[in-house]
């Protein structure tokens, strides 16, 4: 549970929540502390960010992870579970429902706060608390939609099955909740970022933790990319890295390797000293206990494939750490911290904080958006840029790539290896391969390598340890995650399986 810091009945939605129902029938809507001050609604944004990690269930689906064998950690179930793609059901922390809960949980604070300022009568002083409360309405909207629905396609957007648009505080338990399609949440994001961007500013004690103009820009950036306007993810993307400077805010690799482990979790991690940083959240989550030891990660055979070579010919400047045996690898980007809720008894809950937005993402964002416009020099600039801080020994003088030796490097790659919603013409389709491998080797045990298996609708194939092989196909509907049976229960429709 949240420690706020007023009495408030949280606006919650009849299918988070399955217990205590009859304790807020008890309770009207207006029995609750009035928010009614900005420094009120500016608290009740803290909790507008999903408190919850999805790497835990998206990573294990994608083609980032590999069997490492009978004798590594098989206790979390969610692990193998969604490594085999079936549907997960049990509402613990990490798990799909638990996100879905804390997800929509977020957006009811942002629309508490959008109502709180509707009734204060708006205007300058309230606009960058509705641009931040707008913000993050669409980004708990669009994260939901990207897990829980088909990818993006418009010409099957308008009958593919969406997820509930929530854009009014919850004040019944028994509302009408219809997931509607996929062409009316996005169109519903895309008004929200639209409006919501102007108005935000920068001015917070610890910009990282909120949507700054950076970070809202990234966001944008992300957006963008999913519904194909090219030019959009351009321009959100320029503003989110600051062109000119871009070297100095991304993520240095070479710096980083040089500290501890512990040190390289807290730069990784870090509000203040990592530039790439953008937008942080700090979930309630163990998977700190998990990334390591559980058996469908970061398997040996895996690790060398992702690690031990980018396309410069040299190494990636990432380290590798075992946790408890060789065969358990992982990267440094994870660590827990306890919150104490009874001291004495050793009682709290665990979270980790999760990179939402980076410097990285936007600049390869924008690297993609200009391969499918044709403008390939611009294209490799970025390639380059994002491997120059990301490479092993990386020298100016001899590992800037063009867009001929890119283009050799994939010479021969199946053809239908993406299939998209739109063209990539045969020019362009050498440098998406680059950047999307880039991006499945640095954001590792991140889960955004999921968002681009099905923004490109990429077949997967999982072996087990034995050689027994599993397949997700082009456009299985198991791509979409599986609506919380607790949903269901209300009468949200499920995914088709």
């Amino acid at each position: 549970m949240k420690n706020m810091k007023f009495n408030i009945i949280k606006v919650t939605i009849v299918f988070l929540f399955l217990s205590s129902c009859n304790d807020i029938l008890d309770e009207t809507p207006d029995n609750r502390t009035t928010i009614n001050t900005p420094e009120k609604i500016a608290e009740l944004l803290v909790a507008a960010y999903p408190e919850a990690g999805y790497v835990s269930f998206l990573e294990p689906m994608s083609d980032n992870a590999g069997d490492k064998g009978t004798s590594a950690t098989t206790e979390f179930r969610l692990n193998e579970e969604m490594y085999f793609w079936r549907d997960f059901n049990e509402t613990t922390r990490d798990s799909p429902s638990f996100y879905w809960n804390q997800a929509y949980e977020a957006i009811s604070q942002a629309n508490q706060a959008l109502a709180s300022i509707e009734e204060l009568g708006g205007g300058k002083e309230l606009d960058p608390l509705k641009g931040e409360a707008l913000l993050c309405r669409a980004y708990g909207h669009f994260m939901l939609v990207s897990i829980f629905s088909k990818a993006y396609n418009p010409a099957t957007a308008d009958t593919d099955l969406g997820i509930t648009y929530i854009t009014e505080p919850e004040t019944v338990l028994l509302g009408n909740y219809e997931r509607g399609n996929i062409a009316n949440v996005y169109n519903n994001i895309q008004k929200d970022i639209e409006e919501g961007l102007p108005l935000i500013t920068d001015n917070y004690e610890v910009p990282t933790f909120h949507f700054n103009k950076k970070a809202a820009n990234a966001f944008a950036s992300r957006f963008y990319l999913t519904i194909g306007e090219w030019q959009k993810v351009i321009n959100a993307s320029n503003l989110a890295l600051g062109v000119g400077n871009e070297v100095n805010v991304l993520r240095n690799m070479a710096v980083a390797t040089t500290l501890t482990f512990q040190d390289q979790v807290a730069l990784y991690t870090s509000s203040t000293f990592q530039p790439a940083n953008l937008l942080l959240v700090s979930g309630n989550s163990i998977y700190n206990r998990i990334e390591g030891v559980a058996r469908y990660q970061l398997s040996p055979s895996l690790s060398s494939q992702l690690f031990d070579g980018n396309i410069t010919g040299k190494g990636w400047n990432y380290d590798i750490f075992s946790r408890g045996g060789s065969s358990n690898r992982l990267t440094p980007k994870y660590q827990e911290y306890f919150r104490f809720t009874n001291q004495a008894a050793g009682i709290g809950v665990p979270f980790v904080t999760f990179v939402l937005l980076s410097t990285d993402e936007a600049l390869l964002n924008r690297a993609e958006a200009y391969a499918m416009l044709g403008q390939l020099d611009n294209a490799v600039n970025d390639i380059n840029l994002s491997l120059s801080v990301k490479t092993s020994g990386y020298d100016q003088a001899t590992d800037v790539l063009t867009v001929a030796d890119i283009t050799a490097f994939y010479d021969g790659q199946d053809p239908t290896l993406y299939t998209p919603f739109y063209t990539i013409s045969n020019e362009a389709i050498p440098l998406v391969s680059a950047i999307l491998d880039i991006k499945r080797s640095i954001f590792y045990n991140e889960g955004l390598r999921w968002f681009d298996i099905k923004r490109h609708n990429i077949a997967i194939e999982h072996l087990d340890f034995f050689g027994n092989s599993s397949l997700l196909p082009k456009d299985d509907n198991r791509r979409a995650v599986q609506i919380p049976e607790s949903a269901q229960s209300f009468g949200v429709e499920q995914n088709p399986r």
